[in-house]
């Protein structure tokens, strides 16, 4: 049923529990979870090591880390920091501890709050790059001197050139020796949203998880290394109905109100019946994505979060 059937979202760990469902054994793909009670956060490795695990998956062969944070939409600012440096932690192991050039780059649209967490995150970088051209590492008095520069390329409707022309062009000038990439991501489960963060080491492909493919965003695109780090902001409204009908169908069965009102559902696992769903759809909703009401807030304290983070990482603040 897989092979005719996208399942929408950015999201490494979900694409793996779409066959976990299944029951299916996927070879090449190693899964490793870690549960940090204390802090509450829930952390997933899941590292495609094969051609025919990246097939299966549908993602490049990478490391991907999955950092669940059930209260990371809240205010609690001790619980936010905990998050940036669990960020800084994972970050540092793919940069590497040397010090060297990197570029932050901020994917998405501004104007879109959902889409929006890239540029903020990046009015929030420390940028170091000018400093240490100017002045010499001593600048940063004794920090990690790494060379932190930014850009935020907007969108192609804003632009008129594809995300990936524009990075292209400034790493050829400025030719760092990392380019680290924000964006907001897309997943196909409610409970993921403003809760989640992915790093990975495999790039991105920016619009991918909402049907918008743009041209990857990777090592083999840009000729240096590419880390990306992205949060789900939007789910589609299949999803949703999905959700909905699966909790209806459970609580009436198990209720014994209406015995057997599942039926053929009954049948049916996640992915098969999220098909059914956006087939029984209009084509207008089909296309629809949600986001929560207060997302102006989340992606607001989420971007410090993550700027927080990167920040720790490359040395910027203790």
């Amino acid at each position: 049923m897989l092979g005719n059937f996208h399942v929408r979202t950015d999201l490494a760990l979900e694409a793996r529990e779409s066959f976990e469902e299944d029951d299916v054994k996927i070879r090449g793909v190693r899964v490793e979870t870690r549960e940090d009670e204390e802090k509450e956060i829930r952390t997933t490795l899941v590292k495609i090591e094969t051609e025919n695990g990246a097939r299966t998956m549908g993602k490049p062969v990478g490391t991907y880390i999955t950092m669940e944070a059930p209260n990371m939409s809240g205010q609690d600012e001790d619980y936010h920091r905990e998050i940036s440096e669990e960020l800084a932690y994972h970050l540092k192991k793919m940069i590497g501890e040397r010090e060297q050039s990197v570029l932050v780059v901020g994917l998405g649209n501004r104007d879109v709050t959902p889409d929006a967490l890239g540029p903020r995150v990046v009015s929030n970088i420390e940028i170091t790059r000018h400093m240490i051209r100017e002045y010499g590492r001593a600048a940063l008095e004794g920090k990690r001197a790494n060379e932190v520069s930014s850009l935020v390329p907007g969108v192609m409707a804003q632009t008129g050139m594809e995300t990936l022309e524009i990075i292209k062009g400034v790493v050829e000038e400025t030719r760092p020796d990392v380019v680290l990439v924000i964006d907001a991501l897309a997943a196909r489960n409610t409970r993921r949203l403003s809760r989640t963060i992915q790093i990975s080491d495999t790039g991105i492909n920016p619009g991918s998880g909402v049907g918008n493919h743009r041209n990857g965003i990777n090592k083999e695109a840009l000729g240096v290394p590419v880390i990306s780090i992205g949060v789900p902001t939007v789910v589609d409204a299949a999803t949703i109905v999905g959700d909905t009908m699966e909790e209806m169908v459970e609580t009436l069965d198990s209720s014994g109100k209406v015995r057997g009102f599942g039926g053929a559902l009954g049948t049916l696992n996640r992915v098969e019946k999220q098909q059914m769903i956006r087939e029984l759809l209009s084509p207008h909703l089909n296309t629809m994505y949600v986001t929560p009401k207060d997302i102006d807030e989340t992606v607001k304290r989420i971007s410090f979060t993550i700027s927080e983070g990167i920040n720790i990482a490359l040395g910027g603040m203790a």
